[in-house]
This record gives C-alpha cells, sequence and structure tokens, in this order.
C-alpha cells in the first residue's frame, strides 16, 4: 500500500530535523500501518515486529478487540477529569488489584508518571511512620543497570549516566548497588531507607532476571522497617514474562508496584497500585493528574485485560517465550559470539560479544524486515506482541544465524588480511 500522505522518508526527516527536539536517533523507516505482527512502511513492505513499540503494543497491531474498545469509548465519552466518578475506572482498577495481589490504585498517563507516584508515596508514608513515632528516613536503595523513566524522580533511581547527569542535581538520597547483591543490599539498608526500588527484570540494563534470594531479602529488610519494597514492572508486567507480574514467579508481594506498557496497547496509561497500609499516607490533594485514568484508556486497558484472559495469552506468552529461550541458546552453542541469552517469557534478551557486531547485527536484521532494538550496547533485545508463533521465532533465529555467520566470517576473513598482508 503506498504512502497516502505523499510526503516521503526524506520529507519527514527533513521537517522533523528543523521541527522537532532532537531526543531520538530515528530509524531510517516511515511506518504507515500495522496488521497483526507486522508493520508497513510508506512502500508496502512488511516487517516482522519484535519490539512491538518498547513493549507496549502486547495485542499486535489493528487488532479488533482494541479497535473497537476505542470505537465505542470515543463515541460516548473520552475524558470529564478526576472531579467526577466514572465506571470504567473503578472497573479497571478491580481488575488491575485482582491480577496484581495489591489492594489500591492511582492511575497515570505513563510509566515514569507511575514510578513518580511511588516515589511520593514511599516519602508520604516514611513521613506517616515517623509521625506514628518511628525511626524511618526519606532515602532509596536503586540497582545499577535501572531504568525507571525520563521525569526527574525517575531519572534518580536511574542508573545510567547518561539519562541522569545532565540534569543534575536530581532528586538526591539515591544510592546505587550491584543487581542481585546480597550483601551490598544488606549494607546499604538502615532505617534511612524509605523504599528499595528494583525492575523485577531489567529491561534497559540488558535483560537481567532478578534472584529469588535477593528479593526474599528485599522483602525480609523493608519489613524489618517499615519501608516500602517497590517494583517496577512497566516493561515486565501485563503478561510480559507468562504471569501479570514478574514477581508473581517468586511468589513475593511488593508494598508497591508499577505497570504502563502493555495495559492498554498502544493507548497512554500508567498505573500505580499498593498495599492498604502504604496507600493510608496519600490523603486527597496530595497527588493528581489530569488526564490519568480517563474513561477512553482505561476503557481500552479493560479491553486488553479481558482479551488476554479469553484467549489464554498467559499461557501461549510462556509457551512461545520458552520455545524463543530454546531456540536463541541452541543458536548460541553454534555462534560463541553470543555471550548470553537471558529472559522470561516475552522479554528476552540475546547478548553479543561486542558492541560494533551488535550494531551490525542489528542493522543487518532491519535489513532482512525485522524489527528489534539494542540495549545496554551490546544486547539484542526482543519484546514482540504475544500473538507471535513459532514460526515467527523461527523466522528471526534463521535470519539471526545468517547475520553472525556473514559478520563473524567477515572479522575473520580482515583479521587475517591483516595478518597476511
Amino acid at each position: 500500500m503506498p504512502n497516502e500522505n505523499n510526503m516521503s522518508l526524506a520529507d519527514l526527516q527533513a521537517a522533523e530535523s528543523k521541527l522537532l527536539l532532537q531526543t531520538y536517533a530515528r530509524n531510517p523507516l516511515q511506518l504507515v500501518r500495522g496488521e497483526g505482527v507486522h508493520l508497513y512502511d510508506e512502500n508496502g513492505v512488511a516487517y516482522l515486529d519484535l519490539l512491538s513499540g518498547i513493549g507496549v503494543c502486547a495485542l499486535g497491531y489493528n487488532h479488533p478487540v482494541i479497535t473497537n474498545a476505542i470505537n465505542a469509548q470515543a463515541a460516548t465519552l473520552i475524558h470529564t477529569s478526576n472531579l467526577f466518578y466514572n465506571r470504567n475506572t473503578t472497573e479497571l482498577a478491580l481488575r488491575l488489584t485482582e491480577i496484581t495481589g495489591l489492594d489500591r490504585v492511582f492511575f497515570s498517563n505513563s510509566g515514569t508518571e507511575a514510578w513518580e507516584a511511588a516515589l511520593k508515596l514511599a516519602r508520604a508514608h516514611a513521613l506517616m511512620l515517623r509521625n506514628d513515632g518511628k525511626q524511618l528516613g526519606t532515602k532509596f536503595i536503586a540497582m545499577e543497570h535501572s531504568f525507571h523513566g525520563r521525569t526527574m524522580g525517575s531519572v534518580a533511581t536511574t542508573h545510567k549516566k547518561l539519562y541522569r547527569e545532565p540534569f543534575q542535581p536530581v532528586m538526591p538520597d539515591v544510592t546505587f548497588i550491584p543487581f542481585n547483591d546480597v550483601t551490598a543490599l544488606k549494607a546499604a539498608f538502615s532505617n534511612d531507607i524509605c523504599g528499595v526500588c528494583i525492575e523485577v527484570l531489567q529491561g534497559e540494563g540488558g535483560i537481567n532476571l532478578a534472584s529469588e534470594e535477593f528479593l526474599r531479602t528485599a522483602r525480609e529488610l523493608c519489613d524489618s522497617t517499615g519501608a516500602l519494597l517497590m517494583f517496577d514492572e512497566i516493561q515486565s508486567g501485563m503478561g510480559r514474562t507468562g504471569k501479570w507480574c514478574a514477581y508473581q514467579h517468586f511468589g513475593i508481594r511488593p508494598d508497591v508496584t508499577t505497570l504502563a506498557k502493555p495495559l492498554a496497547g498502544g493507548i497512554p496509561i500508567g498505573a500505580m497500585l499498593c498495599t492498604e497500609e502504604a496507600a493510608r499516607a496519600i490523603t486527597p490533594g496530595m497527588h493528581g493528574t489530569t488526564f490519568g485514568g480517563n474513561p477512553l484508556a482505561t476503557g481500552v486497558a479493560i479491553a486488553v485485560i479481558d482479551e488476554i484472559k479469553q484467549s489464554k495469552l498467559l499461557t501461549h506468552v510462556e509457551e512461545i517465550g520458552n520455545y524463543f529461550l530454546a531456540q536463541s541458546r541452541a543458536l548460541a552453542t553454534k555462534h560463541k559470539d553470543i555471550a548470553a541469552v537471558r529472559g522470561l517469557g516475552l522479554m528476552i534478551g540475546v547478548e553479543l560479544s561486542s558492541e560494533a557486531l551488535a550494531k551490525q547485527v542489528f542493522s543487518g536484521l532491519t535489513a532482512r524486515h525485522i524489527l528489534l532494538n539494542r540495549t545496554h550496547e551490546t544486547v539484542l533485545r526482543f519484546l514482540p506482541p504475544y500473538l507471535i508463533t513459532n514460526a515467527h521465532v523461527d523466522q528471526l533465529i534463521t535470519a539471526l544465524d545468517a547475520e553472525l555467520t556473514t559478520h563473524t566470517s567477515t572479522s575473520k576473513t580482515l583479521a587475517g588480511e591483516a595478518v597476511h598482508g
């Protein structure tokens, strides 16, 4: 299908270079429509999408459940503000508390806003406990290689210096420790800590899964003082790992969790959930949002959750994720330049031996019409729609095998020429 707006990719690139704040190094593709697990450029070329808008489009593209929910709600009511009651807000809150095991919800427009709410809740909860005569400070423990968002509080708990240091001073009193290091966690923890911030499965940091020992230790430490255990499930939640939340694989309940990316299948929405105890710290006027929890976003989120349940997609994610991991690990036995394969469900990282090789393979896969992204410099990150099949995985593995064969053979040839030249 040709591009109907008559703006070529070159036209868009020229216009954006003058009009947009230069926050993204975009891939040179103009995507104009989607269907299922494929996206199409302005020339009608199909691309297998294994990124799904960075983990957002869980049900793929042009899914009738989402389209119908958008159309029905848009024709009825899009926005009223949170000064009034709306059925969708309550119905979505009921679904989210049921699937997460937590008690109360705050709706936002994005993941970083949900995390901001979590940080504010931890500080407010600590103040409440201090007013009750308990000793609890205002500091946070966060993880190395963490990513919690781009706003000032979220970026303060995000480890990567590129995201944090240009905006100093950010929120103070955050201590970073090595991920999964129980000894470091115990050493950093004290009554000064009001919250421990953990991505159960780190995404931006390279697809790193928390250990059960680490999570249980964090739970025990927080219980000992009243600090809040805060799990960021913005990327790993809503079925991405084969369960509604990654922490459910370990049977460990946090005091706070955050959800966003796939929650409404592409309509912006985020959610911060917490226990009844933590919620006691927030009273009317302390926090709020204009657009968060609006009828449109919540209505679509309800439809997404119901479709995941009715189509038994959690089981499918677990099964196809196991196949994806097994095929990737089998490929690693053939190619020594695959340093590691990590993941859970459909949140998978293939780490390559160098940044240069990762860049080459990424570009090669894009040229083969397969979309993904590269994170932590050397890791190919896969966050496909939940609808992918074994055949789609096989298509990737065949292409990845060819790319690794090509680039490692080229490297060996060039090295040989350098020696004998």
